[in-house]
């Protein structure tokens, strides 16, 4: 994919261009130069650095020779016993190349790996633990078995910092020669929620249209109501205005094309930004999770907005 190409110019391609995460990125720095790296655990939402540590650790380690001594799987493709006892387990065995006395196998989403999978995993570690180690990324630790959490060194990554997706933002728009003003920034921010790749993806998916980006043109790529525009429908409810509202919210939802989850997500970050008092601000965060469990469990989307709203309007 063309995305995929625009992820990989961009990754970084040594420690210090890892933003947003200087605490853990000092401590793999230290490990690296010493040479004394073991098994690592690495966990946290997607898009925010996971992987590209790994493969700065590996780039640092090893140099020219960094393929030679590194696996990179996907345990969400191979979820099965059979990846560790072949594969895994064949590259384990064999020595490195080199002067670093260990190779590394990443093994990417681990959590989607079987329980079988993880045990078997676990005596691949300990058997090999002098010519290997293990980097594991996963986006929830306790999925992960305790047995191989207690041989790895836990790193637990953090959505990333409004200033560091701005940096990161900066850096693409030098070196693809965009114009990017403040409000898309702040814009790319709110929808991407910390993660990087997701923003590489609208200012990618931006570029194609046009080299000057700004908020309406990433509102309209990714398909979501603007902040202003939910607002308005919560501020309508406050003013127990119910069928202006639900008409405002159904023109959002058409508008856009966004689904009732869609729309609860962006309302209930709404709702902090409310001139109500904070006890009925917890009210309808309340109600909030509520409305979108009944979604899930299959109930029709409008009609619980519908109620969502109803009940905006009573207790406002």
């Amino acid at each position: 994919m063309v995305s995929d190409i625009w992820i990989e110019k961009f990754r970084p391609s040594n420690f210090d261009e890892i933003k947003g995460q200087d605490k853990i990125i000092n401590r793999i720095r230290n490990m690296v130069e010493n040479k004394n790296v073991p098994h690592l655990l690495f966990s946290g939402p997607a898009g925010i650095g996971k992987t590209s540590t790994v493969l700065v650790i590996a780039k640092t380690l090893f140099g020219d020779s960094w393929r030679q001594n590194f696996l990179d799987l996907n345990a969400s493709d191979e979820r099965g016993i059979d990846i560790v006892r072949n594969e895994i387990k064949d590259f384990a065995r064999t020595k490195s190349i080199g002067d670093v006395p260990f190779k590394i196998i990443h093994l990417d989403e681990c959590d989607s790996l079987t329980k079988e999978a993880q045990q078997a995993l676990r005596r691949t570690m300990e058997n090999y633990a002098s010519s290997t180690r293990f980097c594991l990324s996963c986006n929830f630790s306790s999925k992960i078995i305790d047995p191989i959490q207690s041989r790895c060194t836990i790193f637990r990554f953090k959505p990333l910092e409004k200033i560091d997706i701005e940096k990161i933002i900066e850096n693409i728009v030098k070196m693809e020669g965009l114009e990017v003003d403040k409000k898309a920034i702040g814009a790319l921010y709110e929808i991407s929620g910390g993660d990087v790749r997701r923003v590489e993806n609208v200012l990618q998916s931006c570029s194609v249209i046009s080299k000057k980006i700004d908020e309406n043109l990433i509102y309209e790529i990714v398909s979501a109501a603007k902040p202003k525009e939910i607002k308005e429908v919560l501020e309508l409810c406050v003013g127990k205005n119910f069928v202006r509202a639900r008409d405002v919210l159904l023109n959002v939802m058409l508008k856009h094309g966004l689904s009732g989850i869609d729309i609860i997500k962006q309302i209930q970050k709404e709702i902090l930004s409310l001139d109500v008092k904070d006890e009925k601000k917890l009210e309808m965060v309340e109600k909030c999770g509520e409305i979108e469990f009944r979604m899930v469990e299959g109930s029709d989307e409008f009609i619980q907005l519908e109620a969502l709203l109803a009940c905006f309007c009573k207790e406002c």
